[in-house]
């Protein structure tokens, strides 16, 4: 079994049994498995839309979702038995939590939601908005899913009395 950590902008898909982990805040990643295949992958990415300047990068919900269906597909899945898991999308900054243009977290989940109807793939599960990060663990072979929120917490370092509180 093969065990990835999956970093921002990237996209994990294998033939083999793997186990994908990946920590989310306002990002999104989208975790897509044939049932049939029990094949699986995972993308992770930080901004909703690719605008067309510089090369076309996974770090953008319109690449990262059609680039991990199609390293799916590659693998030998039908895109007719493709299900997805969706997590993140969090307004994790303060400031962003108001609805608005800059709450980036909320239009990476609306680009998820529209291109994975659009691709006819079917969201079995979801914990996608809110104000918490997300640690996401993806088992390919299985299609299960571990999430744990990750609290937010301030941490207040004194100077030179190495005091520490957490809020």
């Amino acid at each position: 079994m093969i065990e990835h950590f999956l970093y921002p902008g990237n996209i994990f898909a294998e033939g083999e049994d793997s186990v994908i982990t990946t920590i989310l805040g306002s990002c999104v990643s989208v975790c897509l498995w044939d049932p049939v295949l029990k094949v699986g992958g995972m993308n992770h990415y930080l901004l909703p839309l690719w605008n067309g300047d510089g090369l076309p990068s996974p770090k953008y919900g319109n690449i990262a979702i059609p680039k991990l269906i199609d390293k799916l597909l590659y693998y030998g899945c039908n895109v007719k038995s493709l299900r997805a898991k969706t997590f993140g999308g969090a307004a994790v900054i303060e400031r962003t939590t108001t609805s608005g243009l800059l709450n980036v977290g909320e239009r990476n989940i609306f680009i998820c939601r529209d291109m994975l109807e659009e691709a006819g793939i079917p969201i079995v599960a979801s914990d996608l908005g809110g104000t918490n990060g997300r640690k996401i663990i993806f088992q390919t072979d299985t299609g299960g899913v571990l999430m744990k929120k990750i609290k937010k917490t301030t941490e207040v370092v004194g100077v030179g009395n190495n005091k520490k509180e957490k809020k």
